[in-house]
């Protein structure tokens, strides 16, 4: 018989299951279930949305769910009552914590190539059927200058909206957290609630939303006793009314020649009118105003031309001049048409009454630190990132991967043994 081939050399069972078992252990796991409870609770600046979510059952519908961007607001930016804010809304507070959790894993630097036009991302809330068309979605649109980006309503009557403050921590495509300014409302509960019926929409309590809102405790107080938010319900029945409250620290920061609180009382209700718009501005209408000299409430009690705002874009801000202070718009408190109130950095004084007379005031000419313009002299690049406000630096975790890095290491050195005996 003539010599035959040698027979090829066969691993053993017990071999093969061993560099199966191998190769799997290479393979990505399958993304678990998010436990955002357990994921915020490193995070103590965060605790009041924690428990929100935790007594309502959106944490139970996440615990199933991968892939998802948390819009988390901060305690410092909840309102006291998060259940009266929604429900000055017509909204259910676990649909408005529904619409904060985006059906999509983003990143910082997903976020930072958002572009102007924006991007439309679905929620949580879209899937529970009660929004109307795509209201259940959030329209995620980049300021001009690339440096914020803002979640808004796609409705062209916007509910209100916030600006992303930076990132609080992420399981890279599981689960990502960002901090924005406040509770977002969507657009179109009163739509889904009244179905074909029409009718107006109760008067928003001004008073109530900035004690909600934390922060406004002298603005809300000094409108309260002057009788000025009384007026606020007939004027929201016309064109709209658009607020800029000045927080408890704008007050505090007053220059005590100014005396705003010793004024009399018809002369401090003229203050108060003063920062206030005879129509309703979103803050996207703000951002691209056409005519920047308006007139308010308190133009109607004077004559024309007296007691106005100069309103522009500075900077990727807002920025409000009243000829004696320079502010601009923080955030935004409470947007639900007809109704927009957005605090300030600074008390507006009205140039008619706090005129410094030939004193020249530096603040008047020099725009204020926050807002000053970029002096770069090469192209404006967006960010590659954002990067998190003051209060949240420091609390973003990077998720541990040596561990799986070191399993992967074992498991390719071990199929690099098996290999020769193939």
């Amino acid at each position: 018989m003539g010599r035959g081939s040698p027979p090829a050399p066969s691993l053993a069972p017990g071999l093969l299951a061993l560099l199966a078992a191998a190769l799997l252990l290479l393979l990505p796991a399958p993304a678990a279930g998010v436990n955002v409870t357990a994921v915020l609770a490193a995070f103590p600046g965060f605790s009041d949305f924690a428990r929100l979510l935790a007594s309502s059952p959106v944490a139970a519908e996440l615990a199933g769910r991968s892939s998802l961007t948390l819009l988390a607001v901060p305690n410092a930016n909840l309102p006291r009552s998060p259940s009266a804010f929604a429900a000055a809304a017509g909204a259910d507070l676990a649909d408005v914590l529904r619409y904060h959790v985006l059906l999509e894993y983003l990143s910082p630097s997903d976020l930072a190539r958002v572009p102007a036009s924006g991007r439309l991302v679905t929620t949580l809330f879209q899937t529970t059927g009660r929004a109307p068309s795509d209201l259940g979605a959030v329209n995620l649109t980049a300021t001009a200058a690339g440096a914020a980006v803002v979640v808004r309503s796609p409705s062209p009557s916007p509910g209100s909206n916030a600006t992303v403050l930076g990132a609080v921590t992420r399981e890279p495509y599981n689960l990502s957290v960002l901090a924005v300014g406040g509770l977002i409302v969507p657009s179109g509960f009163d739509i889904a609630a009244s179905g074909s019926e029409s009718r107006p929409s109760p008067a928003v309590n001004i008073t109530r939303v900035l004690t909600d809102a934390r922060g406004f405790n002298v603005a809300a107080s000094m409108l309260e006793a002057s009788g000025v938010a009384d007026d606020f319900e007939a004027d929201e029945r016309g064109a709209g009314i658009t607020i800029f409250v000045p927080t408890d620290d704008a007050f505090a920061a007053l220059p005590a020649t100014d005396r705003l609180q010793s004024l009399p009382a018809d002369r401090k209700a003229v203050v108060l009118r003063f920062h206030v718009l005879h129509s309703y501005y979103p803050l996207g209408s703000l951002e691209s105003i056409v005519n920047p000299v308006q007139p308010t409430l308190a133009t109607e009690c004077t004559e024309a031309g007296r007691f106005t705002l100069n309103i522009t874009r500075f900077s990727g801000s807002v920025a409000i001049d009243t000829g004696v202070v320079q502010a601009s718009i923080t955030r935004t408190v409470f947007d639900q048409n007809p109704v927009a109130v957005f605090a300030v950095s600074k008390v507006l004084l009205p140039k008619e009454m706090f005129s410094r007379g030939n004193t020249i005031n530096p603040g008047a000419t020099t725009p204020p630190a926050a807002m000053t313009p970029d002096v770069s002299d090469g192209p404006r690049t967006p960010p590659t990132k954002l990067s998190s406000p003051p209060a949240l630096r420091g609390q973003d975790s990077k998720p541990s991967s040596a561990p799986a890095r070191n399993a992967n290491w074992w498991c390719i050195g071990l199929v690099c043994l098996l290999l020769p005996l193939v």
